[in-house]
C-alpha cells in the first residue's frame, strides 16, 4: 500500500486491485468529506469572485498589488467559510456521490481490503 499526497495536502491510499499490480483511490467517507469540503470552498470562491469583477463604481484605490491583496484575502475568507458556515453545496455533493459508492468504510480513512 502506497500514500501519495494529493493537491489539497491529504493523502490517498492506493492499494492494488488486480494480479496486474493497478492502483486504485482507496474510497472512504473521510476523503468523501474533504472533497465536498474543497468542492464548497471552489464554488464560493468562483461566486466571490464574479461578484468582485461586477464593478458597480471606480475604486478610490486601484492597483495591481491591492487586486492580489484581495484575491489572496479572498481565497483566505471562502476556505473559513467552506470550513465553518458551509453554503451547503458541499454536503449535496458529498451525498450524492455516497449514494453512487456502497462500497465506503465505515472505518473513516482505512482503505477497503
Amino acid at each position: 500500500m502506497t500514500d501519495t499526497p494529493n493537491i489539497a495536502g491529504a493523502t490517498a491510499s492506493l492499494t492494488p486491485t488486480s494480479a496486474t499490480g493497478t492502483f486504485a483511490r482507496a474510497n472512504t467517507k473521510e476523503n468523501l468529506a474533504k472533497a465536498g469540503q474543497q468542492f464548497e470552498s471552489v464554488f464560493t470562491g468562483m461566486m466571490l469572485k464574479s461578484m468582485r469583477q461586477a464593478k458597480l463604481a471606480d475604486p478610490l484605490f486601484d492597483s495591481k498589488a491591492l487586486d492580489t491583496f484581495r484575491d489572496m484575502q479572498d481565497q483566505k475568507t471562502v476556505q473559513s467559510m467552506a470550513e465553518h458556515t458551509p453554503l451547503g453545496i458541499g454536503r449535496a455533493m458529498t451525498e450524492f456521490l455516497g449514494r453512487g459508492q456502497p462500497n465506503l468504510n465505515e472505518g473513516g480513512g482505512k482503505p477497503a481490503e
